[in-house]
Protein backbone atom coordinates (compact mmCIF):
# COMPACT_ATOMS: atom_id res chain seq x y z
CA UNK A 1 0.00 0.00 0.00
CA UNK A 2 1.30 3.45 -0.83
CA UNK A 3 -0.48 5.98 1.10
CA UNK A 4 0.40 9.85 -0.49
CA UNK A 5 -1.22 13.24 1.74
CA UNK A 6 -4.72 14.33 0.25
CA UNK A 7 -6.06 16.83 2.25
CA UNK A 8 -5.81 18.11 6.29
CA UNK A 9 -9.78 18.33 7.81
CA UNK A 10 -10.17 21.26 10.29
CA UNK A 11 -13.29 21.45 12.40
CA UNK A 12 -14.84 25.11 12.43
CA UNK A 13 -18.02 26.65 14.04
CA UNK A 14 -18.75 28.86 10.82
CA UNK A 15 -17.76 28.39 7.51
CA UNK A 16 -18.33 31.79 6.27
CA UNK A 17 -16.45 33.04 9.45
CA UNK A 18 -13.22 30.74 8.51
CA UNK A 19 -13.27 31.94 5.02
CA UNK A 20 -12.53 35.10 6.04
CA UNK A 21 -8.82 33.96 7.35
CA UNK A 22 -8.39 31.01 4.80
CA UNK A 23 -10.01 33.15 1.84
CA UNK A 24 -9.61 36.54 2.41
CA UNK A 25 -6.74 37.23 4.61
CA UNK A 26 -4.67 34.42 2.79
CA UNK A 27 -6.02 34.63 -0.37
CA UNK A 28 -6.50 30.81 -0.98
CA UNK A 29 -8.77 29.54 -3.44
CA UNK A 30 -11.93 27.98 -2.18
CA UNK A 31 -14.26 25.47 -4.04
CA UNK A 32 -18.12 25.64 -3.52
CA UNK A 33 -19.27 23.53 -0.21
CA UNK A 34 -20.45 19.99 -0.27
CA UNK A 35 -22.86 18.27 1.86
CA UNK A 36 -22.05 15.04 2.93
CA UNK A 37 -25.00 13.57 4.16
CA UNK A 38 -23.26 10.06 5.52
CA UNK A 39 -21.73 12.48 8.21
CA UNK A 40 -23.85 15.19 8.35
CA UNK A 41 -21.20 17.82 7.49
CA UNK A 42 -20.85 20.39 4.95
CA UNK A 43 -17.32 20.40 3.62
CA UNK A 44 -15.65 23.30 1.80
CA UNK A 45 -12.04 22.93 0.38
CA UNK A 46 -9.08 25.71 0.09
CA UNK A 47 -6.15 24.44 -2.20
CA UNK A 48 -3.08 25.06 -0.87
CA UNK A 49 -0.76 23.50 -3.73
CA UNK A 50 -0.37 19.46 -4.25
CA UNK A 51 -2.63 19.42 -1.58
CA UNK A 52 -5.67 20.85 0.24
CA UNK A 53 -7.31 21.96 3.64
CA UNK A 54 -11.01 20.83 4.06
CA UNK A 55 -13.17 22.79 6.59
CA UNK A 56 -15.67 21.16 8.35
CA UNK A 57 -18.94 22.19 9.57
CA UNK A 58 -21.58 20.49 11.35
CA UNK A 59 -24.94 20.29 9.66
CA UNK A 60 -26.50 18.43 12.43
CA UNK A 61 -26.32 19.23 16.48
CA UNK A 62 -25.41 15.04 16.85
CA UNK A 63 -23.04 14.71 13.69
CA UNK A 64 -19.38 13.21 14.40
CA UNK A 65 -18.07 17.12 13.95
CA UNK A 66 -20.61 18.39 16.23
CA UNK A 67 -19.24 16.55 19.26
CA UNK A 68 -15.80 17.22 18.20
CA UNK A 69 -16.36 20.70 18.48
CA UNK A 70 -18.43 20.56 21.63
CA UNK A 71 -15.61 18.40 23.55
CA UNK A 72 -12.18 20.37 21.97
CA UNK A 73 -13.15 23.14 19.96
CA UNK A 74 -12.35 24.32 16.01
CA UNK A 75 -9.63 23.13 15.00
CA UNK A 76 -7.32 20.20 13.53
CA UNK A 77 -9.33 16.99 12.97
CA UNK A 78 -8.01 14.70 10.73
CA UNK A 79 -5.76 14.08 8.31
CA UNK A 80 -6.52 12.17 5.29
CA UNK A 81 -4.30 9.66 3.25
CA UNK A 82 -5.08 8.77 -0.52
CA UNK A 83 -4.92 5.18 -1.61
CA UNK A 84 -5.43 3.25 -4.79
CA UNK A 85 -7.02 0.82 -3.50
CA UNK A 86 -9.04 1.40 -0.39
CA UNK A 87 -10.17 -2.14 0.32
CA UNK A 88 -6.61 -3.78 -0.27
CA UNK A 89 -5.56 -1.05 2.37
CA UNK A 90 -8.58 -1.89 4.87
CA UNK A 91 -7.55 -6.07 4.43
CA UNK A 92 -3.96 -4.87 5.06
CA UNK A 93 -4.07 -3.02 8.04
CA UNK A 94 -6.32 -5.32 9.87
CA UNK A 95 -3.48 -7.98 9.57
CA UNK A 96 -1.23 -5.73 11.12
CA UNK A 97 -3.85 -5.44 13.95
CA UNK A 98 -4.72 -1.81 13.24
CA UNK A 99 -8.01 -0.54 15.26
CA UNK A 100 -10.09 0.81 12.80
CA UNK A 101 -13.35 2.79 12.74
CA UNK A 102 -14.74 1.57 9.78
CA UNK A 103 -14.55 -2.10 8.74
CA UNK A 104 -16.04 -0.97 5.25
CA UNK A 105 -15.28 2.33 3.01
CA UNK A 106 -18.52 4.66 3.29
CA UNK A 107 -19.47 7.84 0.94
CA UNK A 108 -17.49 10.65 1.25
CA UNK A 109 -16.86 14.34 -0.18
CA UNK A 110 -16.26 14.49 -4.06
CA UNK A 111 -17.94 10.47 -4.66
CA UNK A 112 -15.13 9.64 -3.04
CA UNK A 113 -14.94 6.37 -0.91
CA UNK A 114 -13.03 6.45 2.98
CA UNK A 115 -12.58 5.02 6.07
CA UNK A 116 -11.19 5.97 8.85
CA UNK A 117 -8.40 4.47 11.57
CA UNK A 118 -9.06 5.42 15.25
CA UNK A 119 -6.42 7.77 16.71
CA UNK A 120 -5.17 4.72 19.38
CA UNK A 121 -3.57 2.83 16.06
CA UNK A 122 -2.02 6.25 14.73
CA UNK A 123 -0.42 8.06 17.62
CA UNK A 124 -3.58 10.24 18.90
CA UNK A 125 -4.08 11.52 15.27
CA UNK A 126 -7.55 10.52 13.24
CA UNK A 127 -6.71 9.32 9.76
CA UNK A 128 -8.75 9.01 6.94
CA UNK A 129 -8.12 7.08 3.74
CA UNK A 130 -9.40 7.98 0.59
CA UNK A 131 -9.88 6.39 -2.80
CA UNK A 132 -11.01 8.93 -5.39
CA UNK A 133 -13.74 8.57 -7.58
CA UNK A 134 -13.08 7.10 -10.84
CA UNK A 135 -12.10 10.60 -13.64
CA UNK A 136 -11.90 12.54 -10.24
CA UNK A 137 -8.64 14.71 -9.56
CA UNK A 138 -7.47 14.46 -6.06
CA UNK A 139 -6.20 17.92 -6.39
CA UNK A 140 -9.56 19.07 -7.00
CA UNK A 141 -11.03 20.70 -10.05
CA UNK A 142 -8.47 23.08 -12.07
CA UNK A 143 -11.63 25.31 -11.97
CA UNK A 144 -11.01 26.83 -8.21
CA UNK A 145 -7.28 26.95 -9.22
CA UNK A 146 -6.83 30.00 -11.24
CA UNK A 147 -8.98 32.83 -13.31
CA UNK A 148 -7.65 34.92 -15.80
CA UNK A 149 -5.29 37.77 -15.04
CA UNK A 150 -5.20 40.67 -16.76
CA UNK A 151 -1.96 42.94 -16.60
CA UNK A 152 -1.32 46.13 -18.10
CA UNK A 153 1.63 46.83 -20.29
CA UNK A 154 1.50 50.26 -21.29
CA UNK A 155 -1.23 50.19 -24.34
CA UNK A 156 -1.03 46.88 -24.32
CA UNK A 157 -2.91 44.29 -21.94
CA UNK A 158 -2.18 40.84 -21.83
CA UNK A 159 -4.28 38.28 -19.84
CA UNK A 160 -3.54 35.08 -19.02
CA UNK A 161 -6.39 32.35 -19.94
CA UNK A 162 -6.09 28.31 -18.46
CA UNK A 163 -6.88 25.06 -20.69
CA UNK A 164 -6.19 23.13 -17.46
CA UNK A 165 -3.87 20.91 -16.07
CA UNK A 166 -2.09 18.05 -16.87
CA UNK A 167 0.45 15.56 -15.65
CA UNK A 168 4.52 14.46 -16.95
CA UNK A 169 6.81 12.58 -16.18
CA UNK A 170 8.83 15.08 -13.01
CA UNK A 171 12.41 13.09 -14.05
CA UNK A 172 11.63 14.10 -17.88
CA UNK A 173 10.60 17.61 -16.69
CA UNK A 174 14.00 18.16 -15.08
CA UNK A 175 16.74 16.34 -17.17
CA UNK A 176 19.71 15.14 -15.56
CA UNK A 177 18.77 16.96 -12.27
CA UNK A 178 18.05 14.57 -9.20
CA UNK A 179 14.40 13.74 -7.84
CA UNK A 180 15.69 14.75 -4.55
CA UNK A 181 16.45 18.42 -5.59
CA UNK A 182 13.29 18.63 -7.58
CA UNK A 183 10.89 16.94 -5.71
CA UNK A 184 11.38 19.79 -2.85
CA UNK A 185 9.67 22.20 -5.69
CA UNK A 186 7.37 19.69 -8.12
CA UNK A 187 6.06 17.09 -5.36
CA UNK A 188 5.30 14.32 -7.93
CA UNK A 189 2.07 11.75 -7.58
CA UNK A 190 2.20 8.33 -6.91
CA UNK A 191 3.41 7.54 -10.64
CA UNK A 192 6.24 10.19 -10.53
CA UNK A 193 4.53 12.55 -12.65
CA UNK A 194 4.21 16.32 -11.78
CA UNK A 195 1.07 18.95 -12.40
CA UNK A 196 1.42 21.05 -15.31
CA UNK A 197 -0.64 24.55 -16.16
CA UNK A 198 -1.81 24.66 -20.12
CA UNK A 199 -1.55 28.72 -19.27
CA UNK A 200 -1.96 30.15 -22.78
CA UNK A 201 -2.18 34.61 -23.50
CA UNK A 202 -4.31 36.93 -24.80
CA UNK A 203 -2.77 39.86 -26.29
CA UNK A 204 -5.22 42.53 -26.19
CA UNK A 205 -3.78 45.72 -28.77
CA UNK A 206 -4.74 46.89 -32.55
CA UNK A 207 -5.39 42.96 -32.75
CA UNK A 208 -6.84 40.72 -30.51
CA UNK A 209 -3.98 37.67 -30.32
CA UNK A 210 -3.97 34.35 -28.33
CA UNK A 211 -0.59 32.76 -27.59
CA UNK A 212 -0.88 28.80 -27.71
CA UNK A 213 -4.41 27.02 -26.93
CA UNK A 214 -3.17 23.82 -24.53
CA UNK A 215 -4.62 20.29 -25.15
CA UNK A 216 -7.81 20.78 -26.76
CA UNK A 217 -10.24 17.71 -25.97
CA UNK A 218 -9.40 16.08 -29.13
CA UNK A 219 -7.23 13.81 -26.76
CA UNK A 220 -8.10 9.76 -26.58
CA UNK A 221 -8.95 8.03 -23.42
CA UNK A 222 -5.82 6.08 -23.54
CA UNK A 223 -3.76 9.59 -23.54
CA UNK A 224 -6.55 11.17 -20.90
CA UNK A 225 -4.87 8.31 -18.46
CA UNK A 226 -1.46 8.97 -19.43
CA UNK A 227 -1.34 12.27 -19.26
CA UNK A 228 -4.04 12.68 -16.05
CA UNK A 229 -5.56 16.06 -17.62
CA UNK A 230 -7.95 18.26 -15.46
CA UNK A 231 -9.85 20.40 -17.89
CA UNK A 232 -13.28 20.31 -16.06
CA UNK A 233 -12.42 24.37 -16.32
CA UNK A 234 -10.47 24.85 -19.88
CA UNK A 235 -9.86 27.58 -22.22
CA UNK A 236 -13.33 28.15 -23.43
CA UNK A 237 -14.29 28.78 -19.89
CA UNK A 238 -11.85 31.15 -19.47
CA UNK A 239 -12.19 32.79 -22.67
CA UNK A 240 -15.78 33.42 -21.68
CA UNK A 241 -14.75 34.90 -18.57
CA UNK A 242 -12.98 37.94 -19.67
CA UNK A 243 -16.20 38.00 -22.77
CA UNK A 244 -13.65 36.93 -25.37
CA UNK A 245 -15.57 34.37 -27.71
CA UNK A 246 -13.66 32.44 -30.29
CA UNK A 247 -14.75 34.18 -33.11
CA UNK A 248 -13.25 37.50 -31.69
CA UNK A 249 -9.71 35.89 -31.89
CA UNK A 250 -7.39 38.11 -34.56
CA UNK A 251 -4.09 36.06 -34.80
CA UNK A 252 -3.21 32.73 -33.22
CA UNK A 253 0.25 32.65 -32.46
CA UNK A 254 2.20 29.35 -32.07
CA UNK A 255 5.62 28.92 -29.84
CA UNK A 256 5.62 25.24 -31.25
CA UNK A 257 3.06 22.72 -31.95
CA UNK A 258 3.29 20.02 -29.08
CA UNK A 259 -0.24 18.66 -28.28
CA UNK A 260 -0.35 20.62 -25.22
CA UNK A 261 0.51 24.13 -26.61
CA UNK A 262 -1.61 22.94 -30.22
CA UNK A 263 -4.06 21.01 -29.16
CA UNK A 264 -6.83 23.44 -29.08
CA UNK A 265 -5.75 25.38 -32.33
CA UNK A 266 -8.57 22.11 -33.71
CA UNK A 267 -11.68 21.26 -33.00
CA UNK A 268 -14.34 18.32 -34.29
CA UNK A 269 -17.50 19.62 -35.98
CA UNK A 270 -20.53 17.76 -35.45
CA UNK A 271 -19.62 15.70 -38.32
CA UNK A 272 -16.31 14.35 -37.01
CA UNK A 273 -14.46 16.88 -39.26
CA UNK A 274 -11.64 18.31 -38.28
CA UNK A 275 -12.09 22.39 -38.24
CA UNK A 276 -9.71 25.78 -36.61
CA UNK A 277 -11.47 26.22 -33.43
CA UNK A 278 -11.03 29.82 -33.71
CA UNK A 279 -12.81 30.38 -37.20
CA UNK A 280 -11.95 34.60 -38.42
CA UNK A 281 -7.72 33.82 -36.57
CA UNK A 282 -4.55 33.62 -38.79
CA UNK A 283 -2.69 30.69 -37.42
CA UNK A 284 1.13 32.19 -37.39
CA UNK A 285 3.68 29.53 -37.27
CA UNK A 286 7.44 29.27 -38.03
CA UNK A 287 8.28 27.15 -40.88
CA UNK A 288 10.72 24.78 -39.52
CA UNK A 289 8.69 23.97 -36.78
CA UNK A 290 5.92 23.37 -39.12
CA UNK A 291 8.18 21.47 -41.66
CA UNK A 292 9.52 19.20 -38.17
CA UNK A 293 5.59 19.00 -36.96
CA UNK A 294 4.02 17.78 -40.27
CA UNK A 295 7.27 15.38 -40.55
CA UNK A 296 7.91 13.45 -37.10
CA UNK A 297 10.49 11.36 -35.94
CA UNK A 298 10.96 8.35 -34.10
CA UNK A 299 12.00 10.62 -31.38
CA UNK A 300 9.45 13.72 -31.81
CA UNK A 301 5.74 11.28 -32.64
CA UNK A 302 5.07 11.39 -29.63
CA UNK A 303 4.03 15.23 -29.29
CA UNK A 304 3.41 16.05 -32.71
CA UNK A 305 -0.24 15.14 -33.65
CA UNK A 306 -1.33 16.32 -37.16
CA UNK A 307 -4.62 16.64 -36.58
CA UNK A 308 -3.80 19.45 -34.30
CA UNK A 309 -2.26 21.72 -36.92
CA UNK A 310 -2.52 20.35 -40.68
CA UNK A 311 -6.61 21.32 -40.87
CA UNK A 312 -5.61 24.92 -40.58
CA UNK A 313 -3.31 24.99 -43.78
CA UNK A 314 -6.83 22.85 -45.48
CA UNK A 315 -9.01 26.03 -44.26
CA UNK A 316 -6.61 28.36 -45.75
CA UNK A 317 -5.96 29.72 -42.24
CA UNK A 318 -2.39 29.15 -41.94
CA UNK A 319 0.58 31.92 -41.93
CA UNK A 320 3.81 30.76 -41.98
CA UNK A 321 6.81 33.20 -40.99
CA UNK A 322 10.74 32.82 -41.42
CA UNK A 323 12.76 34.37 -39.21
CA UNK A 324 12.27 36.12 -36.33
CA UNK A 325 9.27 39.04 -37.14
CA UNK A 326 6.92 41.52 -35.58
CA UNK A 327 3.36 39.85 -35.35
CA UNK A 328 1.28 43.02 -34.51
CA UNK A 329 2.58 46.28 -33.50
CA UNK A 330 4.12 45.51 -29.96
CA UNK A 331 4.72 41.25 -30.32
CA UNK A 332 7.29 39.78 -32.17
CA UNK A 333 8.68 36.53 -32.29
CA UNK A 334 12.15 35.62 -31.55
CA UNK A 335 13.50 31.93 -31.55
CA UNK A 336 15.44 30.11 -28.72
CA UNK A 337 15.54 26.31 -30.20
CA UNK A 338 16.91 23.92 -27.37
CA UNK A 339 13.41 21.96 -26.82
CA UNK A 340 12.55 21.99 -30.63
CA UNK A 341 15.14 22.93 -33.23
CA UNK A 342 12.56 26.05 -34.04
CA UNK A 343 10.69 26.71 -30.78
CA UNK A 344 10.55 30.41 -30.22
CA UNK A 345 9.18 32.62 -27.56
CA UNK A 346 7.23 35.88 -27.29
CA UNK A 347 8.62 39.54 -26.65
CA UNK A 348 5.22 41.92 -25.86
CA UNK A 349 6.58 45.65 -25.55
CA UNK A 350 4.76 48.71 -25.03
CA UNK A 351 5.28 51.86 -22.43
CA UNK A 352 8.98 51.07 -21.89
CA UNK A 353 7.92 47.54 -20.54
CA UNK A 354 8.15 43.99 -21.66
CA UNK A 355 6.76 40.44 -21.00
CA UNK A 356 7.80 37.76 -22.26
CA UNK A 357 6.19 34.42 -22.81
CA UNK A 358 8.87 32.51 -22.72
CA UNK A 359 7.08 28.98 -23.52
CA UNK A 360 9.27 25.66 -22.56
CA UNK A 361 12.29 27.55 -22.40
CA UNK A 362 11.38 28.20 -19.17
CA UNK A 363 8.29 25.94 -18.40
CA UNK A 364 8.06 26.57 -14.85
CA UNK A 365 9.73 29.05 -11.94
CA UNK A 366 11.21 25.87 -10.56
CA UNK A 367 13.59 25.16 -14.09
CA UNK A 368 15.53 28.83 -13.19
CA UNK A 369 18.65 27.28 -12.65
CA UNK A 370 20.74 27.18 -15.98
CA UNK A 371 21.34 23.44 -15.98
CA UNK A 372 18.09 22.56 -15.28
CA UNK A 373 16.71 21.60 -18.75
CA UNK A 374 14.26 19.35 -19.59
CA UNK A 375 14.66 15.94 -20.94
CA UNK A 376 11.87 16.50 -23.52
CA UNK A 377 14.30 19.21 -25.24
CA UNK A 378 15.46 17.81 -28.42
CA UNK A 379 18.95 20.23 -28.66
CA UNK A 380 20.06 20.49 -24.80
CA UNK A 381 23.19 22.22 -25.23
CA UNK A 382 21.08 25.32 -27.16
CA UNK A 383 18.59 25.25 -24.52
CA UNK A 384 21.42 25.90 -21.64
CA UNK A 385 23.09 28.67 -23.64
CA UNK A 386 19.95 30.68 -24.99
CA UNK A 387 18.72 30.24 -21.24
CA UNK A 388 21.89 31.95 -20.13
CA UNK A 389 22.37 34.86 -21.76
CA UNK A 390 18.48 35.25 -21.61
CA UNK A 391 18.32 34.81 -17.99
CA UNK A 392 21.05 37.59 -17.53
CA UNK A 393 19.33 39.97 -19.79
CA UNK A 394 16.13 39.56 -18.28
CA UNK A 395 17.65 40.63 -15.08
CA UNK A 396 18.93 43.59 -16.36
CA UNK A 397 16.16 44.30 -18.24
CA UNK A 398 13.32 44.00 -16.29
CA UNK A 399 11.30 41.64 -18.48
CA UNK A 400 8.18 40.19 -17.11
CA UNK A 401 7.97 36.38 -17.71
CA UNK A 402 5.07 34.22 -18.18
CA UNK A 403 4.84 31.02 -17.37
CA UNK A 404 3.44 28.61 -19.65
CA UNK A 405 3.41 25.35 -17.48
CA UNK A 406 3.95 26.55 -13.75
CA UNK A 407 0.81 25.24 -11.48
CA UNK A 408 1.31 28.26 -9.15
CA UNK A 409 2.74 31.12 -10.70
CA UNK A 410 1.55 32.93 -13.70
CA UNK A 411 4.36 35.66 -13.98
CA UNK A 412 6.80 37.53 -12.15
CA UNK A 413 9.97 39.04 -12.48
CA UNK A 414 13.56 36.97 -12.10
CA UNK A 415 15.70 38.62 -9.32
CA UNK A 416 19.05 37.97 -8.11
CA UNK A 417 20.37 38.86 -4.94
CA UNK A 418 23.89 37.42 -3.17
CA UNK A 419 24.16 35.24 -6.21
CA UNK A 420 20.55 33.67 -6.29
CA UNK A 421 18.39 34.17 -8.75
CA UNK A 422 14.29 33.49 -7.61
CA UNK A 423 11.06 34.30 -8.87
CA UNK A 424 9.28 37.53 -7.85
CA UNK A 425 5.76 36.94 -8.72
CA UNK A 426 3.43 38.87 -10.15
Amino acid sequence: MRAILDHVGIAVRDLDASLAFFRDALGLVVERPEDVESQRVRAQFVHTGATSLELLAATAPDSPIAKFLETRGPGLHHITLRVDDIDAALAQLRERGVRLIDEVPRAGAEGARVAFIHPSSAQGVLVELKQARVGHSPLRSAAMTERPKTIALGDIEIVTVLDGYFYLDGGAMFGVVPKTFWEKKAPPDERNRIRMAMRCLLVLGGRTMLIDAGSGDKMSAKQAEIYRFERDYNLSHSLADVGMSPGAIDVVLATHLHFDHAGGFTERAEDGSLRPRFPRAQYVIRRGEWEDATHPNERTKGSYFVENYVPLADHQRLQLVDEDATIMPGVRVRRTGGHTMHHQMVMIESGGKTAVFAADLLPTAAHLPEVWVMGYDLYPLDTLNFKRAFLREAIEREYLIVFEHDPDIAAGYIREKDGKRYVEPV
